[in-house]
């Protein structure tokens, strides 16, 4: 353990998670006794925690206290009905707005409290095959290395060693790359420990002033390629984070609530949004996105000629085509018109999945 000021600010986030072996967590609480700055950081660090475990009081979701990310406790050990329980008890109860967090990161902020409950179901479990050729391990490495673009625009360190990618390497196989040395990396770790990771980026992203504040939060910034809000930016994280626990419920057999309907709207209008961009010289279609609230159909495509057709789908299951999770000729769907000009808006909304 290093005493020095800027050592103690790196362990703060792991320490908040209490993910600290426990020599650092003791030695932590005596550099925050005499360095306001550290004991304030902690603080903003340990509120986050606890809204992202729906506790309110002041010592949860720290030093190692059970429930923890990566403590291993499953429904049983809480007290809860089995894996379905406790993703009721840990999803469905929380309310929409988080606290702490402004609207834009409010979807993020509950996509990883609901992550943070489904892994204490993962013990013994961990090789389970969830996603592309990924175990559960390596899906939780993936999500480090995804929510790293966000952390380091924000200012907030990186958790993984660089990677040695050559310039000029195309954006998509160096995310390729990137991915594959982060699960390289992980794998030689234990799950606890990756998990602790993901867990205490998370908690950094969440403690950024961007997370609270709307109009710091309205720059653009450059993420993955995409030139968005920052706000945009939490969306976009929020509905990888969901995407991939709902990957692993699917793997481990268990029911993942989707997101409440006022982050399932933000999902909705953003992916829209993205999805129209590609459309904009496309033969025009009304796209219609059921359930999420007033003004859900949009026009996608060129502006010139009339609409060549009308289609209806599902929020859940426009954000599982958006997310490479249905074939476009799979995605249940309503349809009227003309079926090629439908199934080119279907088929471009699947290409866009990188998650």
């Amino acid at each position: 353990m290093t005493n020095d000021h800027e050592g103690v600010r790196e362990l703060l986030a792991a320490w908040a998670v209490g993910a600290l072996p426990p020599a650092d967590a003791r030695a932590v609480p005596l550099h925050l006794a005499d360095c306001e700055t550290c004991a304030a950081e902690a603080e903003r660090l340990r509120a986050t925690v606890r809204l992202l475990d729906g506790t309110p009081g002041p010592d949860a979701g720290v030093s190692g206290a059970p429930g923890d990310a990566g403590d291993g406790a499953t429904g049983a050990d809480q007290g809860v009905g089995g894996a379905d329980g406790v993703l009721a008890s840990a999803l469905r109860s929380r309310p929409p707005r988080t606290p702490g967090v402004a609207p834009h990161a409010a979807p993020y902020a509950a996509a990883v409290a609901g992550l943070r409950a489904l892994v204490r179901e993962l013990p013994g479990r961990w090789g389970t095959p969830v996603v592309h050729d990924w175990d559960a391990h390596a899906t939780i490495a993936h999500l480090v290395a995804a929510d790293e673009h966000l952390a380091l625009a924000l200012g907030v360190g990186a958790r993984l060693p660089a990677s040695r990618i050559p310039a000029g390497t195309p954006a998509a196989h160096a995310w390729e790359l990137r991915t594959a040395d982060a699960i390289a990396h992980e794998h030689a770790r234990t799950p606890e420990e990756t998990v602790a990771t993901w867990a205490a980026q998370a908690a950094d992203l969440l403690a950024t002033p961007e997370a609270r504040d709307p109009s710091l939060a309205a720059r653009a910034a450059t993420v993955m390629g995409l030139r968005l809000p920052v706000a945009d930016h939490f969306v976009i994280r929020a509905f990888e984070a969901w995407i991939h626990a709902d990957d692993i419920g699917r793997a481990l057999g268990v029911a993942v609530p989707p997101p409440p309907d006022e982050h399932l709207e933000q999902l909705v209008r953003l992916a829209v949004r993205i999805l129209g961009l590609a459309l904009h010289d496309a033969p025009p279609v009304l796209v219609e996105v059921t359930g999420t609230g007033p003004g859900t159909g949009w026009v996608l495509g060129s502006d010139a000629e009339p609409v060549a057709a009308e289609l209806t789908l599902d929020p859940v299951d426009f954000c599982l085509l958006v997310g490479g999770r249905y074939a476009p000729d799979e995605v249940p769907r309503g349809l009227a018109g003309d079926e090629r000009a439908a199934r080119h808006v279907l088929a471009t909304a699947a290409s866009l999945a990188w998650l």
